[in-house]
Parts: C-alpha cells; sequence; structure tokens
C-alpha cells in the first residue's frame, strides 16, 4: 500500500483539506510534517463545516489514525482549543498521536513574533504573529523546546532559563518590552502537559512500522510550495519545508517510500500576506474571484490577494515536488466569466521568461505573459463526470494539465465533500 505526500502547489489555501478528506476512507494514517497553527484546512462534512489549523484534517474521518510529526510546531492552547472544539461536536479526538520530538511554541515567541513583525514596519514579512518562526529559529539554533521537555520538569526549566537569557535582552533592550518570567512560562507550558500525554509516542516508530504492516500513510503539507523555506519566493515564506522532501525530514519516513505526491492547485491563485504576485488582480476580476470563492483565510480572517491561474508557478511546483497528479479545486468560482486567462510566461524587463526567475529582483519585476480561453456561464457543481463540463470548461482544464505538465486527476467543482470529478484514481490503481 502507499505513502502519499500532499501538498500545495502555489501559496496555499488551495483546498488541500478536501483532497486529505476525499481520500479519508481509502487511508489508515494522515501525518502533519510541517508549520503549526499559522494555516488552516476547512473541511465540510454533509451540512458540517470544520475549521482546523494545527489537527491533520484526517481526525474527522473514522478509522483514520491523524499524527502530528515532528516537523510540525505545536501551540498547546491551540491543540486543547481545538481538540475541545472537536469533541463538543461528537468528534472522537483521541487516535491522535503526537511526535515527542515535536517542538513546542512557547509564550515569549509568541510575543517575539508579533514585536519583530511590527519593529520592521514596511519591511515586514507578512506573519500570523503565532510564534512559528521564532520557533524554528530556536530549534535550528538548538534552544528549542520540545514535547517530551514536558515530561521533565527538570531540564525544562534549565531549558526555558537559557532561552529567556537572550530573548529577554531583546524585549528589554531592543523592543522595551518588560521582561518574561520562567515561571510564568514553565506554568503555561505544563497546563495541558498531562492531558496530551496518552497522545504522545515514537511517530518515527510508529509510521514506519504501519508501512511495513501494508498501511496506507498520508502525509499533509502545511502551507504550500511557494511557501517553501528553500524553494519558495523568500523570504516571504513560512519557516518549514512545505514541499514533498519536507515530508521525510519531517516524519522519519525516507523518500524510498514514497510512492505518489499529489499537488494541490486552484483553478485561479491566491496569497495572503507580503511578496510578489505576478498575476494579482486589484479589479473587479479580483473582487469576482474573492467574494465568489469566498477568499478569507481560515486562520486569520484576512482577505486573499486573488490572481489569475499562473502555470510558471504551476511547472516550478511540479519539478520542485515530483508531481504525479493534481487535485484541481473550485473549478466552479470561474463560471460567469466570458474570458478567463492564463499566465503562460513572464516578461521580465522586456524579456520572456517559461520558468520560474532564479533571481527574487526578476520575480518581483516579473509582469504576466498572457493567454485567453473562453469562459462558461453553465452551473457546473453538479457535474460528477469530466463529459459533465462544458466544452469550455473541459478546454480550460485540459490546457492547465498540458501546460503544468501532470495530469489532472480530480476536479473540485464545489464546496461540498461529493462535489467533484474522480478523473483518474489519486493512488494510482488505475494505471496498470
Amino acid at each position: 500500500m502507499p505513502a502519499i505526500v500532499l501538498v500545495g502547489a502555489q501559496w496555499g489555501d488551495e483546498g488541500k483539506g478536501k483532497a486529505t478528506d476525499l481520500l479519508g476512507s481509502q487511508i489508515d494514517y494522515v501525518v502533519k510534517f510541517n508549520g503549526g497553527n499559522n494555516a488552516g484546512h476547512t473541511v465540510v462534512v454533509g451540512d458540517q463545516k470544520y475549521a482546523l489549523h494545527l489537527l491533520p484534517s484526517g481526525i474527522l474521518t473514522p478509522g483514520v489514525t491523524p499524527v502530528i510529526a515532528n516537523g510540525v510546531v505545536i501551540d498547546l492552547g491551540v491543540l486543547i482549543s481545538e481538540l475541545d472544539g472537536l469533541e463538543a461536536r461528537g468528534v472522537d479526538t483521541s487516535r491522535l498521536r503526537i511526535s515527542a520530538n515535536a517542538h513546542v511554541i512557547p509564550p515569549y515567541n509568541t510575543v517575539l513574533d508579533k514585536v519583530t513583525e511590527r519593529f520592521l514596519g514596511k519591511r515586514r514579512i507578512g506573519t500570523t504573529g503565532r510564534g512559528i518562526g521564532p520557533t524554528y529559529a530556536d530549534k535550528m539554533n538548538r534552544i528549542g523546546i520540545r514535547v517530551q521537555d514536558l515530561y521533565d520538569e527538570s531540564i525544562l526549566r534549565q531549558k526555558v532559563e537559557a532561552a529567556l537569557q537572550g530573548k529577554n535582552q531583546l524585549l528589554l533592550k531592543v523592543y522595551n518590552r518588560r521582561a518574561i518570567e520562567v515561571d510564568e512560562v514553565l506554568a503555561e507550558l505544563l497546563e495541558h502537559a498531562e492531558r496530551i500525554r496518552p497522545m504522545v509516542t515514537d511517530t518515527v516508530l510508529e509510521l514506519g512500522t504501519a508501512l511495513d504492516e501494508g498501511r496506507t500513510v498520508l502525509f499533509e503539507a502545511g502551507q504550500a510550495t511557494l511557501l517553501d523555506v528553500d524553494h519558495g519566493t523568500y523570504p516571504f515564506v513560512t519557516s518549514s519545508n512545505a514541499t514533498a522532501g519536507g515530508a521525510c525530514t519531517g516524519s522519519g519516513v525516507p523518500p524510498t517510500r514514497i510512492d505518489r505526491v499529489i499537488g494541490v492547485f486552484k483553478a485561479y491563485t491566491t496569497r495572503v500576506g507580503e511578496g510578489p504576485f505576478p498575476t494579482e488582480l486589484d479589479d473587479e476580476h479580483g473582487d469576482h474571484l474573492r467574494t465568489v470563492g469566498a477568499e478569507f483565510g481560515t486562520t486569520t480572517g484576512r482577505p486573499r490577494r486573488c490572481g489569475w491561474a499562473d502555470v510558471v508557478i504551476g511547472r516550478y511546483a511540479t519539478r520542485v515536488n515530483g508531481l504525479t497528479d493534481v487535485v484541481l479545486t473550485k473549478l466552479d468560482v470561474l463560471t460567469g466569466l466570458e474570458k478567463i486567462p492564463v499566465c503562460v510566461a513572464y516578461d521580465v524587463q522586456g524579456r520572456r521568461v517559461d520558468e520560474m526567475p532564479v533571481g527574487q529582483s526578476d520575480f518581483h519585476h516579473a509582469t504576466p505573459v498572457y493567454e485567453e480561453l473562453p469562459g462558461w456561464t453553465e452551473d457546473i457543481t453538479a457535474a460528477r463526470t469530466f463529459e459533465d463540463l462544458p466544452v469550455t470548461a473541459r478546454r480550460y482544464v485540459e490546457r492547465l494539465e498540458e501546460l503544468i505538465g501532470t495530469r489532472i486527476s480530480v476536479i473540485g467543482v464545489g464546496p461540498g465533500r461529493d462535489e467533484v470529478i474522480v478523473r483518474h484514481d489519486l493512488l494510482g490503481r488505475d494505471e496498470a
């Protein structure tokens, strides 16, 4: 049985939760391998809508074991709040597994994240202010706090004291803020330790054993390809690896075990936060995409920047992740548009560029080269086969498929879990 990586192929918010839900009945484990509560999934089950920020969306599927792996940074308060919220709605959360090696977001990093971003002013990155970046920095600086540290108070105190020596100097002398006391940090970190203790385990061992036993494991990326700290539009990125390679380092499962990589694209493009965005629309078309597509952040509520589909970044995502399949979401949002432009290349100071520019400056100055495709007016939300779609909608999908270079296996035609068209089996069982 396969190990599958599911990644966002643009700047995030592509609908990875829906793709995970589509696979839900066919998989045994869903693993979150990067990020924290700085992004979210919205999953619609029947007439119920669930907004998940830290938990893997597989927690909503009975029989699936959700895993928060070692590559994730955990805000304990947010985790408990999400668990309580789901349990109040009748969802069984006892199956959750949490890596003992995952790092915890201490309260001082949330404070530093917010004050640093304000201090940057016009040079701000556009972070969510949830302490994600500072916690990953602590991890690399080897002063981080892991879940396992919660169960040895002596070690925990030593680590908090060591971290605060430098951080309090920053707060006091650079940002003119009060110093943070060791005891208040310990109290906040230890508040939820016993609640999650039964869920804490060696997730590397459990996942390896599951694959040895022939179980199907889905690795679910937080954020997306263009937000990857190494391969995204740096410095306007997240602080972790959101591409397929991050599934290995973020979970302890080696690359030789990965069978398929599924990339999720919207039928157009959105972005939250700062940074260049070649196809961004600041006109009535952008308003249409934002309004019809309900483009407001699951976690932050911020309105998303909207633009036409960009196959330059699509080809880049295919190459960086090694995509075997694409899930195309929100095709229905384009209904009613007479013409639908698709960015097929960039103009960079008079030069046509067909692939992602290497230089940050070139990408910043890139303007889109468009190919216009005819739109459609028919309601497509009831379509369940590719042939049910209007001819022009089919041509739009086929042209994207051709330009991206990867087969589009699933098409989302509405927000509901059943509002999809399946062209190819995501587990590859139709390839024989």
